[in-house]
């Protein structure tokens, strides 16, 4: 007798990351002369836009946080001192059609079963979601909601969904959710994994928005999950930590990554003129974000290193099982001709979402910033609650404590008449705990322990998302 044909998979049961400050909003809105308590820069002219995982409907099968959820912007236009909201889901065909459908029909990334062309048609049966939500970036002219290794989707003025983007079809299979674009040459460089050989590439987008072939990354044998990535002057930095995706392990129960952390992690680099690839082997851990890394000599014997900063996980908290682990502000020495790998963590802080003054990325930077638990007792179990500054030079921790918010990444806006890395703020939403509201906060970078110059005051609830940047009008 044949096995009974899957049926569609019922609600996911209750989960943190949908409720309080991370449950999703279904209102699309476009607000202007939003409430500004303080006083805007009148410096600041431009659009803060994030994205982040915000289901459409109630998920069904199963809801992997921060992988799973639909994608949905929300953008702050600021200029002469007042300010402008909007919020757009990114409507890729699975949304479109539950939307026709009202209710949720593809289910969450652990959740095996597909929906059928008797309920979506032939061109998405057997389809999985496509996921847009986690960052947001401006290259080449183009608007990208970004997923975690797919092509990603270009957004309008109005911040309509216009489409899927290949970069002139050089890049079919898509490029990861956080591409760093060099300041220097104006080039977008990103990387992608893959369930076939080969498991890794990497490809750089020109300024003007077109791809190059990718390209493999030598020495990959397995398909492994690589969140961020970040690039000095001469190398892409991959840290390749061992959660393995195993669809075999999926098929019969389990889940579809495994940590495997008798592996080890390896760190690749890779040299941005096409040379081989150096590995460096250490024992396991785990990056979500990296803030920066740069060419440095070692202190130790003058060798030539990469210095990365970064926030480590002792495993990858929350898609691996077991309990909560918190992570802290580290740095890596990688010595690319002796395949070696030193690590220390810089501070006892527990620190993700690592932002620095992206005119700096790949070289070294003075100071970085992140999103900071600190030790108070909250009524969720998985908001950062402060924002640290990290003085790379002293190892000095800047801290700014409010008593009642659960904030997001920071990421700087500078001042478009100075250079100085001090002279510009650092903008983050956040959203009060005793009644759900948020707010767009404008820091200043030369002050930051003082708190916020100005709170713009959002017009509806923005759930505690991903990732955004500052897009300046020039």
């Amino acid at each position: 007798m044949s096995a009974p044909a899957p049926t569609r998979p019922g609600p996911v049961p209750a989960d943190s990351f949908l409720t309080g400050p991370f449950a999703p909003v279904t209102a699309e809105i476009d607000v202007t002369d939003l409430q500004v308590e303080g006083e805007l820069p009148a410096e600041l002219d431009g659009a803060y836009v994030r994205n982040g995982p915000n289901p459409r409907f109630s998920p069904i099968g199963s809801y992997l946080y921060p992988l799973d959820g639909d994608g949905m912007l929300h953008r702050v236009e600021i200029s002469e001192g007042r300010a402008r909201y909007t919020n757009r889901f990114v409507r890729t065909p699975m949304v479109e059609a539950e939307e026709q459908a009202g209710h949720a029909i593809w289910p969450g990334l652990s959740t095996l079963w597909r929906p059928g062309a008797d309920e979506v048609g032939p061109a998405l049966a057997g389809t999985m979601r496509q996921l847009p939500d986690v960052n947001v970036v401006r290259h080449g002219g183009r608007l990208l909601a970004l997923a975690e290794c797919d092509q990603p989707y270009r957004m309008g003025p109005q911040l309509q969904t216009l489409g899927r983007e290949s970069f002139g079809g050089q890049v079919p299979a898509g490029i990861c959710a956080h591409p760093k674009i060099d300041p220097r040459t104006g080039e977008m460089v990103a990387f992608c994994y893959n369930f076939a050989p080969p498991f890794l590439t990497w490809t750089v987008i020109g300024p003007d928005g077109t791809g190059t072939p990718p390209r493999p990354v030598e020495g990959v044998e397995q398909p492994s999950m690589i969140h961020d990535m970040a690039i000095t002057e001469r190398y892409l930095v991959l840290v390749v930590a061992p959660l393995f995706f195993d669809i075999a392990e999926a098929m019969r129960g389990g889940s579809m990554l495994q940590w495997r952390e008798q592996v080890g992690t390896r760190i690749a680099l890779v040299p941005r003129d096409g040379g081989p690839v150096r590995w460096c082997e250490d024992e396991a851990f785990w990056m979500w974000h990296a803030a920066n890394a740069h060419d440095a000599k070692d202190p130790v014997d003058g060798s030539d290193v990469v210095v990365l900063d970064y926030s480590e996980w002792s495993r990858p908290y929350p898609i691996a099982p077991g309990a909560r682990v918190d992570p802290h502000l580290a740095r890596a020495v990688i010595d690319p001709a002796a395949g070696t790998v030193r690590r220390e963590v810089l501070s006892d802080v527990v620190v993700e979402f690592p932002r620095v003054d992206d005119r700096l990325l790949g070289r070294d930077q003075p100071v970085s910033a992140f999103a900071l638990r600190t030790d108070r007792p909250q009524s969720h179990p998985d908001v950062w609650d402060a924002i640290a500054w990290h003085d790379t030079r002293t190892g000095a921790i800047t801290r700014w404590e409010p008593t009642d918010l659960a904030v997001g990444e920071p990421a700087f806006a500078p001042d478009p008449y100075s250079s100085a890395p001090d002279r510009g703020w650092w903008l983050t939403l956040a959203t009060r705990l005793d009644d759900g509201t948020s707010s767009l906060l404008v820091i200043p970078a030369a002050d930051p322990a003082s708190g916020p110059v100005a709170t713009i005051r959002m017009p509806v609830r923005v759930p505690l998302g991903l990732h955004g940047n500052w897009l300046p009008t020039s």
